[in-house]
């Protein structure tokens, strides 16, 4: 037997009982991610009401306000934290489509469940992709798990920062508590549509890489021969794909890349070997190439769809111009990464030397890491995607010849140095919510005043309001604000001073006015982080009639009619 055809013996598949392990862990996992968001809801009271969620609570209740959106009959995606008049987006979808399970009363906490339902299933996905993957390069079923572990829950060296007491160090926390597309463990806790995006996108890799065919093979013997018939399993990815870009399109465009750098680098690698005199075969490189043809094909309408509405619609340009999300200083990624990719380096040699075919791939994705993330574009951090499970895959490699007396100890190190951040933020996460305050928590007599707009005022009415209010009001009531979301509210850097100049007593009315009816504002809500903005009393003002008033909560309605003197 040659030494490709026992190579797919070895990656033919994951055995039903190794399955059934990953099941069961990924369940326990998941369901320990529980613990803070169960405790949150354990301790909302009459004074505080519990968010449901207990990091980037923003985000959050911007998917929240999505799947709010979905649940009152919207099929396309139009940002409510933005007054600007929107055609309507086919993105965000899942939400849009998920709030549609939800009805009233209590439809907030209703739309909360329905998320964090969601959040299961993606995590539990992600361990099983993540296992299908590690799968295809590591042969040991006991050190598959491991590096299922780590690909999920694991992360970097950034504990080691907070112990030190560096948090902020050269600009930026460290990666492994603020970056999902870094490591695994974020997604899973509280980002389901990336969790499952990864999983989809290992899923595919994993496909890709499977069941390549023996040299001497009679599928194509000619590295001239182009021919494109169906490849059942490119068909079969690019589903997977397709699906992964209703997830996250941008995972698309790295999956893309990887790919790509696959083929390109595997080719020149036959080049090379055939320059030496060796006897090159180029049938699995003619499978990769027909493999990832009906993939890119079958999942790009996505991608293709984010282009063209980048390009044609007002909206998405500023949106996308807004949404910065650039990678931090270079020593955070070494840091991250650092021991890891030491051992990566020995395992990837191991990889390449056992099996090159499968090889380049993890190889030139870690290789190709700091020029992606390093692109003169907007989105450079989030190039990084998935990246960490190949790192994950070499580092794992490089200990499949530990002795046997070693190896118990060698996990423990492994697990000693990869967990740690993990702990941090599920205790961080259970201490921080052990004391209702905001964002966590609302007061509960914002929540009674956003409940009161969200029956009285007319479906989609532009309500002006603080930023911070602003991020909470759409996730509660089918209403649009002014401001309340980084990427989403168009022009935030000129309006946010604006609205803040509204709420002090030095601004001149007509100012006032002219935010009101430029941006078509129909009320004005007016608690306590509105009076923190300034001393103005909007009961004095001739163009606003007051329609609820509660504790430190006011609400007032925009006279149309009403003229300045």
């Amino acid at each position: 037997m040659n030494m490709q055809v026992e190579q797919n013996k070895r990656h033919s598949g994951v055995q039903p009982l190794e399955r059934r392990w990953v099941l069961w862990f990924g369940i326990a996992a998941m369901a320990l991610t529980f613990i803070p968001y169960l405790i949150g809801y354990t301790l909302q009271n009459e004074e505080w009401v519990f968010t449901g969620f207990v990091f980037a609570v923003d985000d959050a209740n911007s998917y929240i306000a999505k799947m709010l959106s979905g649940a009152n009959g919207d099929w396309l995606f139009r940002t409510p934290y933005t007054a600007m008049p929107q055609d309507g987006l086919f993105v965000f979808f899942p939400y849009i489509l998920l709030g549609k399970l939800s009805s009233a009363p209590s439809q907030h906490i209703q739309l909360v469940a329905i998320y964090h339902l969601f959040r299961f299933g993606a995590g539990l996905s992600f361990f099983l992709a993540a296992y299908e993957f590690v799968s295809v390069f590591i042969r040991k079923v006991s050190l598959r798990r491991w590096a299922t572990i780590l690909a999920v829950l694991g992360g970097g060296l950034g504990w080691v920062l907070v112990l030190l007491g560096k948090g902020e160090w050269l600009g930026s926390i460290p990666l492994d508590f603020y970056s999902p597309e870094s490591f695994g463990f974020l997604a899973v806790f509280g980002l389901p549509h990336l969790a499952l995006a990864r999983a989809l996108m290992l899923w595919g890799l994993a496909t890709y890489l499977q069941s390549i065919p023996p040299p001497n093979s009679k599928l194509d013997k000619s590295k001239n021969n182009f021919t494109i018939p169906i490849d059942r399993r490119g068909f079969k990815i690019g589903l997977l794909w397709l699906l992964m870009g209703f997830m996250q399109p941008l995972s698309v465009v790295v999956v893309g890349i990887v790919v790509v750098l696959h083929l390109t680098v595997l080719r020149i690698h036959l080049i090379l070997q055939l320059r030496r005199g060796d006897q090159v075969d180029w049938a699995a490189w003619n499978a990769f190439w027909r493999r990832a043809f009906w993939a890119g094909l079958i999942s790009s309408p996505m991608v293709l769809y984010t282009v063209y509405t980048v390009l044609v619609d007002p909206f998405m340009q500023a949106w996308t111009t807004q949404n910065i999300i650039t990678s931090p200083h270079p020593l955070h990624y070494l840091l991250a990464y650092n021991l890891f990719l030491a051992f990566g380096f020995i395992g990837g040699r191991m990889l390449l030397q056992r099996d090159a075919q499968r090889g380049w791939l993890p190889v030139s994705w870690v290789l190709a890491l700091p020029v992606l993330v390093y692109l003169p574009v907007g989105i450079q951090r989030r190039l990084a995607d998935g990246v960490w499970a190949a790192i994950v895959v070499l580092a794992i490699i490089a200990f499949e010849n530990v002795k046997s007396k070693n190896k118990s100890l060698t996990r423990m190190a492994i697990l000693s140095i990869a967990l740690p951040t993990t702990i941090f933020l599920l205790m961080g996460a259970s201490i921080t919510v052990l004391q209702p305050t905001k964002p966590l928590y609302r007061p509960a007599e914002e929540v009674a005043a956003i409940q009161f707009l969200g029956e009285y005022a007319e479906p989609d009415a532009v309500i002006l309001a603080s930023f911070e209010t602003g991020n909470v009001l759409p996730a509660w009531a089918d209403v649009r604000v002014v401001i309340g979301h980084g990427p989403e509210s168009v022009g935030l850097a000129e309006l946010q001073p604006r609205v803040e100049a509204f709420f002090r007593s030095t601004t001149a009315d007509a100012e006032r006015y002219a935010l009101l009816g430029g941006n078509d504002v129909r009320y004005v809500f007016w608690g306590p982080e509105e009076r923190k903005l300034g001393d103005w009393d909007p009961n004095g003002a001739g163009y606003l009639d007051l329609i609820y008033e509660e504790d430190d909560y006011a609400i007032f309605e925009v006279i149309r009619s009403a003229r300045l003197d």
